[in-house]
């Protein structure tokens, strides 16, 4: 059975979906974007680096799913290494969390109007995140 590079899973996994897009980023590494915000990007099939907030970079480094990012360790950046096809999956599932935090926040700027994000084939309708009124 062939396991997909790094760089193809990550692209099956976020080019589906019609607003995410791909260039290059500044340091040479391949990025994903939704909007203007980041999703992360790749160091070739062997790394990848990812945007959260402190406490959920905070909380993916205690359950070892990622480390403090390699250049900026005092941010709320994440870095994952690949060693295997393991690993692969698990920076595939960091880059849908980057997505899902980045699509409501999208929603969010976009005035609360729900987004209809496109999902292959289907259409899946994503209402914005409820605020508790506390």
């Amino acid at each position: 059975m062939h396991t997909p590079s790094l760089t193809q899973a990550v692209r099956r996994e976020l080019l589906v979906r019609s607003e995410v897009t791909e260039s290059t980023h500044r340091f040479g590494a391949i990025e994903f974007r939704l909007g203007g915000r980041e999703l992360g990007h790749l160091h070739g099939d062997h790394m990848a680096d990812l945007p959260f907030t402190r406490t959920i970079r905070d909380e993916l480094i205690a359950a070892g799913r990622a480390r403090p990012h390699h250049a900026l360790p005092d941010s709320g950046w994440v870095t994952r290494s690949v060693h295997g096809p393991e690993d692969v999956e698990a920076v595939v599932e960091l880059f849908r969390l980057s997505y899902e935090r980045a699509r409501r926040a999208l929603a969010r700027s976009r005035g609360g109007a729900s987004m209809t994000a496109r999902h292959g084939s289907t259409y899946a309708r994503v209402e914005p995140e409820r605020r508790s009124s506390r």
